[in-house]
């Protein structure tokens, strides 16, 4: 059976992805394909550190536009993530014109006369010169596209969804000193989230969604050896089987493939060719980031070993 125009399409862009340092599943990239086609926002779920901000970098990487990054954070709003005026720009400014001030009222007469002709002079301070773009407009304004990462979107307030809902609508926002600014080219979009609360459903309707969850042994496998291919095959399966177990016990952080690239270039440094107790204790620090999991795992790290 030969391959089907869309199959084609997810399979060159899995092979992107990697060549890009990026191992995708091919729900991952069957996702990021029907978003660039139906040119829909991709919201990603899933736990912390198994490759959601990694997967918006390699969409960049392999489609050769500009990642502009927004991050969000609770209290973020229209001045930190649309624009923003270059307020000390325009002090600064007016200070220097300010001994054109009586040139411009000079002959007016009277309060109302003295304002319509301030009002020309006070236009100049709310133009372009003076606009700050924030990522969201620094998007809209690629004129070739961008990828838009808004990332843990779940950490913004359900105010700052109001905004990003109209702008995600219509790929538009309204200044109104200026005008209306839209996207000669629309971003793809890339929203994550951590899950620390509900989003709401019309941000849901508006994305397509896609969860990542930890990687299986094989695909982290892969990972490691595509990120740190000087590690030794036989202790990349070591440390992988021992990521994989760990992950299986009841911990406040499970390890996330963050940490399972950070302990293998760990591993390389320390000149490690197999994993034993010893070395693990020494180093699960690397893997671990509280010190409950720690003492948690220290006493079965032989029998894991064992087991892997």
């Amino acid at each position: 059976m030969q391959p089907t125009p869309a199959s084609t399409a997810v399979t060159q862009l899995i092979e992107g992805f990697a060549a890009a340092g990026y191992i995708a599943s091919e729900a991952i990239a069957t996702t990021v394909f029907l978003a660039q086609q139906l040119q829909r926002p991709i919201l990603v779920e899933g736990p912390p550190g198994v490759g959601k901000t990694e997967l918006a970098k390699a969409t960049a990487l392999h489609n050769d536009l500009p990642l502009v990054r927004l991050q969000c954070y609770e209290g973020l709003d229209e001045s930190k993530a649309l624009y923003d005026w270059k307020y000390s720009k325009q002090l600064l400014y007016s200070q220097v014109l300010k001994e054109q001030l009586h040139d411009i009222l000079q002959g007016a007469k009277g309060l109302v006369e003295s304002v319509e002709r301030l009002k020309t002079f006070g236009d100049i301070f709310y133009s372009e010169e003076f606009l700050e773009p924030r990522p969201l407009l620094k998007a809209l304004r690629e004129p070739n596209g961008a990828v838009l990462l808004i990332d843990e979107i779940d950490k913004a307030d359900y105010e700052f969804e109001s905004l990003l809902l109209e702008i995600l609508s219509d790929f538009q926002a309204s200044i109104p000193e200026i005008g209306t600014v839209k996207a000669t080219t629309k971003p793809v979009v890339i929203l994550t989230s951590n899950n620390t609360r509900d989003l709401s459903d019309a941000l849901k309707r508006r994305c397509l969604h896609l969860y990542i969850d930890f990687p299986s042994r094989e695909l982290e496998q892969r990972i490691v050896h595509t990120r740190v291919p000087e590690i030794p095959e036989s202790l990349s399966q070591q440390l992988v089987s021992f990521i994989q177990q760990v992950r299986e016990l009841d911990l406040k952080k499970a390890p996330a493939v963050s940490e399972t690239l950070d302990w293998a270039r760990a591993l390389l440094l320390l000149h490690a060719t197999s994993l034993s107790p010893e070395l693990v204790q020494s180093t699960l620090n690397v893997i671990l980031k509280f010190e409950e999991d720690i003492q948690l795992v220290s006493p079965d790290i032989r029998q894991l070993l064992k087991d892997r």
